[in-house]
């Protein structure tokens, strides 16, 4: 098939979870697929990555974004219009332009869109259009407005009301809307009953499995938790993870050190506990991720936000290693607590669940085992790629029934 892919970032480096699932996509796409891609930057320097990508592309678009959302002009023009701040700062004429002549000179099968607010570029067509909401934006962004000073608030409020309304209104837009997770489908069937999306799953990269279960140390544990720390949910995470769960783990478990690794480290605080570690990684360093994972005892998701599915759980149970984390986390993927994660809502729940699983091998290795298995068969690239193209030609079909 012939793939017009948009999207509202480059897909290198795999330094956000939306960049690994369309690197990800694109890699199983094009074996059997002709993608031509077009890509938002912010920076110049983004392009030096444009040659990673290549091999998976008929062609690449790279079209400019605003490097700085935060510019005067994008805050009036989303005070003094109905578009909310989401859409207007990544809203980039160039990709408009480009869009339409592609649809000119191009007869594509599908378009592609990943998350709605890339859909303003898109002029009226007769291609049928997927719509892949990576997470309801609106219940993101009100998350974050709750945690804003209340003098803030107003603004993002009704800013909120709009990004709930165009939201939706793309997703009537669009042929077919897909989601990540089942949690994401029940809310967009609540909103808008007559709309019946399709849920293609993140995944877990092929260089996150692991052949076998690596050794690990119970005497020294290592707590891990991955993310990039810009994103408030990481960061509310880590904080909840130093503040709540490291002090009462520094008294039970003396030995057991917790280690806090991902972009944007600075943003964190510094602990003065002596078993918090900070771990400031590189977009591109992959090898340091795998590392992490690798020799990590446990992975610890103390995540309250809302959105999507969270790439870092699915990582680890690729790697082996055990995940306990609240249910907001874990929302989205088929897992089951004791079979193969551990659920954890409170801090006492955290540090019960943690010593259970560090004092039970058994458990341990059941725990291992589920999860990689679970990870291998539902939430693999491979597998998520297949289903992927099935939605394709259903959507064409359908289309060309209609026409």
């Amino acid at each position: 098939m012939k793939l017009l892919m948009v999207t509202p970032y480059l897909p290198y480096p795999p330094a956000s979870g939306g960049q690994i699932r369309t690197l990800n996509l694109l890699k199983y796409l094009s074996r059997g697929n002709e993608i031509i891609l077009v890509a938002l930057y912010k920076k110049e320097s983004d392009k030096k990555y444009l040659s990673y990508l290549e091999p998976y592309c008929k062609e690449i678009h790279l079209c400019k974004r605003p490097e700085n959302p935060w510019q005067i002009k994008n805050i009036l023009q989303s005070m003094f219009s109905l578009k909310p701040f989401l859409i207007v700062r990544n809203f980039s004429p160039d990709a408009k332009r480009k869009i339409e002549q592609l649809l000119r000179t191009e007869n594509f099968d599908v378009i592609h869109c990943e998350t709605f607010y890339v859909m303003p570029h898109l002029p009226k067509t007769k291609v049928p259009i997927l719509l892949v909401e990576q997470t309801i934006e609106y219940e993101v962004y009100q998350h974050f407005v709750d945690e804003l000073p209340i003098i803030f608030r107003l603004f993002f409020y009704f800013d909120i009301v709009k990004l709930k309304y165009w939201e939706r209104y793309y997703w009537k837009k669009a042929t077919t809307v897909a989601t990540v997770s089942f949690d994401d489908e029940k809310i967009i069937k609540r909103l808008e009953s007559h709309i019946y999306p399709v849920i293609i799953p993140n995944g877990a990269g092929d260089e996150m499995f692991v052949s076998r279960f690596p050794q690990k140390t119970f005497k020294n544990p290592t707590l891990l938790f991955i993310g990039n720390f810009f994103w408030l949910q990481n960061k509310e995470a880590a904080e909840y993870l130093v503040e709540k769960i490291a002090p009462h783990l520094a008294k039970k478990f003396p030995r057991c050190r917790v280690v806090l690794a991902g972009q944007e480290a600075q943003r964190l605080q510094k602990s003065e506990l002596k078993n918090v570690t900070i771990v400031d990684i590189r977009p591109e360093d992959s090898k340091k991720v795998k590392s992490l994972y690798q020799n990590a005892t446990l992975f610890i998701a103390p995540i309250h936000g809302p959105g999507g599915t969270r790439l870092k759980i699915l990582a680890a149970m690729a790697a082996g290693l055990p995940v306990v984390g609240t249910k907001t986390g874990f929302e989205g993927l088929n897992v089951e607590d004791m079979e193969d994660v551990l659920v954890a809502n409170t801090k006492e729940e955290f540090v019960k669940k943690i010593k259970l699983v560090l004092s039970n091998r058994a458990l341990y290795r059941k725990l291992q085992k589920n999860a990689f298995i679970k990870a291998k068969e539902k939430y693999s690239w491979n597998s998520i790629s297949k289903r992927l193209e099935i939605v394709y030609k259903l959507i064409q079909k359908e289309h060309e029934n209609r026409n």
